[in-house]
């Protein structure tokens, strides 16, 4: 949620953060902003919409400044508009701040710094960050933002400029990302010189690849020649580096016509790149999961906890766990888990899933299940990231960035990685031999060629998506696995079309959702052949009766599912464990073409952002 940028340096500001903030619109678009310190002060401009406006707005000035912070927001307290759009300033107009988080305790602190004379002029919680900066400021910027946070209650990143020091930027996080990184400008090279600051690494990597993702509490004091780091005391304190390799390709559209679209043809890449190196002499390994065999096969539950395309994949380990490792597992959301005392025991393993790693309640489910004893790890897709940090192990995804708001390479590097702990759990308490585990890992790999074979051809779904382009809403069924497909099929048509869609087990249609359909009504089913094809068809069946148009995921060579379906999409055969990975390709696909129908932005759907950090 929402993206920082700043830069100190010898190059013009206005242009290094409205490219920084082009990278960073994944993580919010409501409105965006900079403050930019020139001769005379700090000048801020704000605009509602998108980066462009901003940059739009900025073509009409001269700003010259080599100091500057900015922002791209989406709205928590107060309505997207130029007033609530960030950066904020202090009452003098000397200090500007930008936040991403939540401050818990704003309303407290906007009336106490009230009392002492000082007016707001937003609905926001940050703003008291940039009044408390002022009310704490004697010369020193890195002491006055360390004493403004020790009253702040909540989650933030933080990055502040000062008009009486002109080249410094000051950033400070808790719970909430804030990288910064150095360009000494190399004769020959394209990078800019001076200090870089911004919440997510793809804003920085044109300058620089080697960063320093900042623990809670650390503060880092940004000029053009280099970076300081001091800790929570304000004391000096040494970082970790840490050098990144991705290319800058990646967060750029390859020749696709948006990045929803090169996401999901990324899709086998992550998939080989997630398995690569984990059979080693003929056993699974995952050396991130830091637990022994004995303690892996002492375990004796597992918690999943995850929000929203994340929860989805849950729900497909929940099948693979139980039926290979024969552990009780359940799946949570994690805005639910920490408020219904869950039975946690030594030997109880959370598993955390987050595409970004910050989202906040998955972050508090984390903290609370290490309370009471659980071994956590986490699957995320962001390095250094907060669920990383505060879990006791990580797989890290191999989806690189992922743009697009709406989730799909992540989502499938996060199965593929749930699917080998399944694999895990079931070797270490010897459910699976041997010989099963390397056949298993066998034909999991063979689903990257498998998807690389669903998306050479799409004429069929781009066909179907006709049928629901101008509907109401639309249902999901699916049995076993396929009803947790049938749930992230959903997500991603309400998320990206604004298609109201539900997903249910199919066994449920006759105890309600039948209910729903009538002359037209497109029915969505993951039809595909598993021990439950018969029950699916059947319902098909009962839908179809009623008017509904059905569309059906089915598998290559099923002849008879034309006589139940109006369109059937066909995917390439394979074991029931592995279709959610084959299956949800199609949906991905459907939900796009849906949307582009009906004139939505597949990158940027309203009301939502990346990364969800406040709970």
């Amino acid at each position: 949620m929402c993206g920082i940028v700043g830069y100190t340096g010898e190059s013009r500001a206005q242009e290094v953060l409205i490219e920084g903030l082009s990278r960073l619109e994944y993580r919010g678009y409501d409105s965006a902003g900079v403050a930019i310190r020139e001769d005379d002060g700090i000048h801020v401009v704000c605009r509602k919409g998108k980066v462009a406006e901003l940059a739009h707005t900025l073509g009409h000035f001269s700003l010259t400044g080599t100091c500057g912070i900015g922002h791209t927001r989406w709205a928590t307290h107060g309505k997207p508009s130029e007033v609530n759009a960030h950066p904020h300033t202090s009452c003098d107009g000397n200090i500007a701040i930008v936040h991403n988080g939540i401050i818990e305790n704003f309303a407290e602190l906007r009336d106490e710094l009230a009392l002492r004379g000082h007016v707001f002029s937003s609905e926001t919680d940050s703003e008291v960050v940039a009044h408390l900066v002022e009310d704490n400021y004697h010369g020193d910027l890195v002491e006055a933002v360390r004493l403004s946070t020790e009253a702040l209650v909540g989650s933030y990143g933080i990055a502040v400029v000062c008009a009486q020091e002109p080249d410094v930027i000051v950033a400070t996080r808790k719970d909430s990302p804030i990288v910064v990184g150095y360009s000494a400008g190399d004769a020959g090279s394209a990078a800019m010189r001076g200090s870089f600051v911004a919440s997510d690494i793809i804003a920085m990597l044109d300058a620089t690849r080697d960063v320093v993702v900042l623990a809670d509490g650390q503060i880092a004091k940004l000029t053009p020649n280099g970076i300081e780091y001091f800790d929570e005391q304000g004391r000096p304190c040494e970082v970790t580096h840490t050098h990144i390799d991705w290319d800058l390709d990646l967060a750029e559209k390859g020749g696709y016509p948006d990045f929803m679209m090169k996401e999901i043809h990324e899709q086998p890449r992550v998939i080989r790149d997630t398995l690569a190196g984990r059979m080693v002499g003929g056993r699974l390994e995952i050396d991130e999961f830091d637990l022994s065999p004995e303690e892996l096969d002492l375990t004796d539950r597992v918690y999943v906890i995850a929000c929203g395309t994340s929860y989805h994949a849950g729900l497909i380990a929940k099948n693979l766990i139980e039926a290979w490792a024969r552990i009780p597992c359940e799946v949570e959301v994690a805005s639910e888990f920490r408020y219904r005392n869950p039975i946690i025991t030594p030997t109880t393993v959370v598993v955390a899933v987050s595409q970004s790693g910050e989202t906040a309640d998955t972050l508090a489910a984390i903290r609370d299940a290490r309370v009471k004893g659980a071994k956590v790890f986490g699957i995320t897709n962001v390095l250094g990231s907060p669920v990383a940090r505060e879990s006791d192990g990580v797989i890290y995804t191999k989806a690189n960035k992922e743009i697009a708001v709406a989730s799909t390479k992540s989502f499938i590097g996060q199965v593929v990685s749930l699917t080998l702990l399944a694999m895990l759990f079931a070797q270490a308490k010897g459910k699976l031999t041997t010989a099963q585990v390397r056949l298993l890992f066998r034909e999991l790999a063979d689903t990257a060629d498998q998807v690389e074979r669903i998306l050479s051809d799409t004429d069929d779904i781009r066909e179907a998506a006709l049928a629901c382009k101008d509907a109401k809403s639309a249902l999901f069924i699916g049995r076993g696995i396929g009803s947790a497909v049938s749930y992230e099929g959903a997500l991603k048509l309400k998320e990206i079309s604004y298609l109201h869609a539900e997903a249910y087990a199919a066994g449920e249609m006759k105890h309600g959702p039948i209910a729903l359909i009538d002359e037209g009504f497109p029915v969505i089913a993951i039809a595909t052949k598993s021990p439950t094809y018969d029950k699916v068809v059947s319902n098909l069946q009962e839908s179809r009766a009623r008017g509904a148009t059905i569309i059906a995921i089915a598998t290559e060579g099923d002849e008879d599912i034309k006589n139940y379906a109006d369109h059937v999409i066909y995917i390439p055969k394979v074991r029931d464990a592995f279709s959610a990975i084959t299956a949800t390709v199609p949906l991905q696909l459907l939900a796009r073409f849906v949307a582009l129908e009906r004139g939505c932005d597949v990158d940027q759907p309203r009301n939502l952002a990346k990364s969800v950090t406040v709970e």
